[in-house]
Order: structure tokens, then sequence, then C-alpha cells
């Protein structure tokens, strides 16, 4: 937290993971005294479907916390928020060909928006366990900051919340490892010290992503094509059970196979032979919707020199997917409500959709995020 917020009342949203049960334990351990909330969501649109994933042990662990700690406990609802605001999101996402990605939109409209609708707003403070940090320039500016853990940070899963949000947000572990977070677990015996981390879309638990895809789309075969012969190999269930730049589950024989363009209208999906295709890889590419986070990236920055009237550009590094690399790159301001990222190397797997989410050169603070439009 920053040194010397005058801190009213604190939320903390419980996962019933390692990490925000620490959050929990960190911030008690200061003498401060947070409320504490589960949110409840579901993937499908009727929560007593029998595909829901349930969510009783994370009910179960999380009570325990707050149970320990005499502190008050209370599961919110937002279930049809959620099928209204990420789930048809990430549906029409995949149907247009796109590659969504839930998680952020998760916490801009659900943990940080749906969230303080229902009782948030009556908080100062909202703290989760993410990996991530926030500090605040002299001109009063708060920025998200990235986590000492470069394979932890989560400032890519909270690019897109609004600068109202960020205000209230506090990571208190997010200046840990996940090592520390775990050893102060067991040291304090936490009843989740060893619970393993979640895997894969936070809303989907255990579904199967392709079943989940099938049961709102079905299935629209279509020609799989060999983009460097243009000779047929095979057929597909639905374009939207493919990403560019997918090796892994494409199931056609002679491999291995990439996944490297679609055409929505024709209904093909082209695809390279080799390990490691020169199509498979972008070195410039355009964004658009941009949102920063705190100030524009024309304020946060300083524009590079330029000739002329060229369009200003900016020294960054940047990510497309939830990695620890953060790749350097320049971006120009098209000054038509896009921009174009130009990498120092070829990129792989770069897909409509995707966030690409900037950085300052030294990957500290995060700018900001944009779509990704080819």
């Amino acid at each position: 937290m920053d040194k010397g917020t005058d801190i009213k009342l604190i939320a903390v949203l419980l996962s019933g993971g390692v990490d925000s049960a620490v959050v929990v334990c960190q911030l008690v351990s200061q003498g401060l005294k947070p409320d504490c909330f589960y949110i409840r969501i579901s993937p499908v649109e009727d929560p007593d479907d029998d595909l829901d994933c349930s969510a009783e042990e994370d009910i179960e662990m999380a009570s325990a916390i707050c149970q320990r700690y005499g502190l008050k406990f209370e599961i919110i609802d937002c279930h049809k928020e959620y099928w209204d605001r990420v789930t048809r999101y990430t549906i029409d996402q995949v149907r247009n060909g796109f590659t969504p990605n839930p998680d952020v939109m998760c916490n801009r409209l659900i943990k940080f928006g749906a969230f303080d609708e229902k009782c948030g707003h009556q908080y100062d403070l909202i703290a989760t366990g993410h990996y991530a940090q926030t500090e605040t320039d002299a001109e009063g500016h708060k920025w998200l900051c990235t986590s000492p853990d470069p394979v932890k940070d989560q400032t890519d899963f909270l690019a897109q919340i609004y600068d109202w949000q960020l205000r209230k947000a506090i990571f208190p572990i997010g200046h840990m490892t996940k090592e520390e977070v775990r050893t102060i677990a067991e040291r304090e015996h936490l009843i989740n010290a060893k619970r393993k981390d979640s895997q894969g879309i936070c809303f989907l638990g255990k579904i199967n992503y392709n079943d989940y895809i099938r049961r709102y789309l079905g299935e629209n075969p279509g020609l799989v094509i060999n983009i460097e012969t243009g000779k047929k190999i095979g057929m597909h269930k639905g374009l939207w059970f493919h990403t560019i730049g997918q090796r892994h589950g494409l199931g056609f024989g002679g491999g291995p196979w990439f996944a490297v363009k679609k055409n929505m209208k024709k209904n093909i999906l082209f695809v390279s032979h080799g390990y490691d295709p020169k199509s498979a890889y972008k070195q410039k590419f355009r964004i658009h919707n941009m949102h920063w986070l705190t100030l524009p990236i024309s304020e946060a920055l300083t524009a590079l020199p330029q000739e002329g009237n060229a369009s200003p550009s900016y020294a960054i590094t940047f990510k497309i997917r939830h990695t620890s690399d953060y790749l350097p790159a320049t971006v120009t301001d098209n000054l038509d409500g896009t921009m174009t990222v130009n990498a120092a190397s070829p990129i792989h797997g770069v897909a409509p959709g995707q966030f690409c989410v900037i950085y300052d050169e030294k990957h500290h603070r995060c700018i900001g995020s944009a779509e990704i439009t080819l």
C-alpha cells in the first residue's frame, strides 16, 4: 500500500487460493480488519446447469480464513453480470475469429466493476491477491507497476481496468515472489498453504475449453489448407476451436503443423508445415481501442526524436500473452485511432483480438493495453 494513505474501509476479494489468503494475513498483521468477499461466477447461463463448476471448495477455504481471523465474510453473486459482460464478450469474439482474453475483462467488469456496483462502493480500497504493485508519482498519479516475480506478474491481466478502479486497488502481496507467499502461508499454518494454483481461464475451472465453445457455438466444418502448397490436408470442426500460432491439438497427420491464418468468409484454416514456419511470425502489427491506465501514452512517455511531421513514436516493452518476457519495440501513433507496434524481432502467434499490453522501456510501469488488429 502507498504510504500515508488514510484507510477507512478495506474489502478483500478472496478466491479460496493461497494468494488472497496471505493478503488477509498481511493486512491483519498490520492491525487492519478488512471485510472479505467471495465473488460467485459461472461459465454457463444457468447457474444450476450440470456444466457449472462447483465453487464449494473455494468458498469453504475462504470462509475458514475469515473465521480464523474473526473477519466478516460474504458471498457476492455476480453470475448474471459475468454472463452478460464477460461470457458474451468471449463467445462473440471467438465466433468472429478473434482471440479474446476473458481474464482481462473479468478484472475490469467483475472484480473491480460489478463488485463495486453491488457493495465495493462502500469501501475505500479493494485488495486482491494479484502479483502487481502500485506507486504514486509526485503529481499524485497512481500507476500500475510490475511485480518482482516475472513469472507470476499479473499486470497484463489488470491492464484494462479503469483509472478509478486502479485508484481503489491495492495488492498487498504484489512485492513478493510466489515462494515468499507460500513461506508465509506455511509459517502461519493457513488451511490452503499447499493448495495448487488454478490453471487456465478463470471461469472455466475443470471444464474443457473446446467442449465449452462447442456447447454455445456448435461445429462448423471447413477446409484445412497447407498455406505453402495450397493443398487440402483435412477438415476442421470450426475455426473457433483454433488460435493463430497453435501447434498442439490440431489433429492432422504428417505434422507438426501450425495454425497461421483464418479466412472467416470462406471458413478456411490455413496451416504451415514445420516446427517454426516464418509465416507464424510478425514483427509489425496494428493495435486499436487503446486503453491508458493512468495517462495517455503521449503524457506517460517521452516521444522519440523525429524528423519533420512524422507521427510520434515511443520506445516501449510489451506482451501479447501471459509470459515472463517483456519484448522491446517502438509504437507509433497513426493519429487515426490506431497505433503500429514495431517489435525488435519477429513475434510468434500474433492474433487479432489479443490484448497488446504496453509498458515503459524498463517494464516497470504498465501504461495500458489495446486490441491487436491485422
